[in-house]
């Protein structure tokens, strides 16, 4: 496959999953007009419409689902070599990228911080997201992962610490509804599904499945916002919001964390200098 062809199908991935030629020319940073000529051409060379077009955008066809698969298994793949390479060198330097759940960057960026001191030529990138990112497609080099223990057969796997999490509430609230005895009597603000297997969220959903819930978001920011707002009684770590009051912390909620390699890149030199900062380990 040459250069040209890869670009095209390249741009075809970007199109499929933005589903217009404006967000996948953003997704490349090239101008939708390279966008539809990529397409027309990498159509005219397959001989078949990949794409209905429509005044909402580009929709895929039989023949564009089965490239997007094969698209995506191939850049998967190209991620994990990627990954591995970049993990085989001898010396602390080049990138390293870390997942981590929200709520923890307290606790592990001291850690990583230290570590970049002590190896300037190494860049750390932290991302946080709802979704779980693949080490065996190189999406990531470390994770930090709650809940329970990973089970990926190709995953390396240790405990790293327990976190606890409580429900807090606005003065405003405590004001206007009294104190938090009858957890039924009084109203939440929830995160999204992601949340689910939290333990604090399935203590929740056995003994109070017909909770009020005033708020449901997957952002951390704006969960804090109503919660200061007073709509509701929210989950926080200990000293996440100092103005906010604790109403209840059970030990039953604590959250473990786990640290996750990918056993290919286990033992190459940078993930064992993170995984041993995130530890305190020298």
């Amino acid at each position: 496959m040459d250069q040209d062809s890869w670009d095209d199908i390249r741009t075809a991935l970007a199109v499929a999953r933005s589903g217009t030629v404006s967000g996948a020319a953003h997704l490349l940073d090239v101008h939708h007009a390279t966008v539809i000529r990529r397409i027309d051409a990498l159509e005219a060379r397959l001989g078949a419409r990949l794409f209905q077009r429509h005044a909402r955008g580009y929709t895929l066809t039989e023949a564009g689902r089965m490239l997007l698969d094969a698209g995506s298994a191939a850049e998967a793949r190209f991620a994990q070599m990627a990954a591995r390479i970049s993990g085989t060198g001898e010396r602390i330097e080049g990138e390293i990228t870390v997942t981590s759940v929200l709520g923890v960057a307290e606790l592990a960026m001291p850690r990583l911080v230290l570590l970049m001191r002590q190896h300037p030529g190494l860049q750390l990138n932290y991302l946080t997201d709802p979704r779980l990112f693949r080490l065996d497609a190189g999406e990531a080099h470390v994770a930090i992962r709650a809940g329970s223990k990973p089970s990926e057969p190709d995953y390396v796997v240790s405990p790293w610490c327990r976190i606890a999490i409580g429900l807090y509430a606005s003065a405003s609230y405590l004001e206007r509804h009294g104190p938090v005895t009858d957890l039924a009597a009084h109203r939440f603000i929830l995160p999204g599904s992601e949340a689910r297997p939290a333990p604090h969220m399935r203590w929740m959903a056995e003994r109070l499945p017909q909770a009020r819930v005033a708020m449901i978001s997957n952002d951390g920011p704006a969960r804090l916002a109503a919660m200061r707002a007073g709509l509701g009684l929210g989950w926080l770590l200990p000293g996440e919001a100092p103005d906010l009051t604790e109403v209840m912390l059970r030990p039953e909620w604590d959250s473990q964390l786990w640290l996750v390699s990918h056993v290919d890149l286990h033992r190459s030199p940078k993930v064992q200098a993170v995984l041993k900062a995130l530890r305190n380990e020298s």
